[in-house]
């Protein structure tokens, strides 16, 4: 299912790299109390964030290279 739609899982990791950016930027401020569990959290959502998003083009760009190829069979 996540090969047939790659775009989901770049909206996946950019809403996990925007948790990633924004949850230290609240405790920073202390709109949020800063405590181990929320800066490992949001490490870790950034990480992943990264790590998916980076999967998703991969899979987007090979799902585009393989419509290209179908359609130019004569080259």
């Amino acid at each position: 299912m996540i090969q047939e739609h790659p775009e989901r899982l770049i909206y996946i990791a950019v809403g996990m790299m925007l948790f990633g950016c924004i949850m230290p930027f609240l405790m920073v401020i202390h709109v949020v109390e800063s405590t181990f569990f929320l800066n490992f959290l949001s490490y870790t959502m950034q990480v992943l964030g990264l790590l998916l998003g980076i999967s998703g083009v991969a899979m987007l760009r090979a799902k585009q290279k393989k419509n290209s190829d179908d359609e130019d069979r004569y080259r």
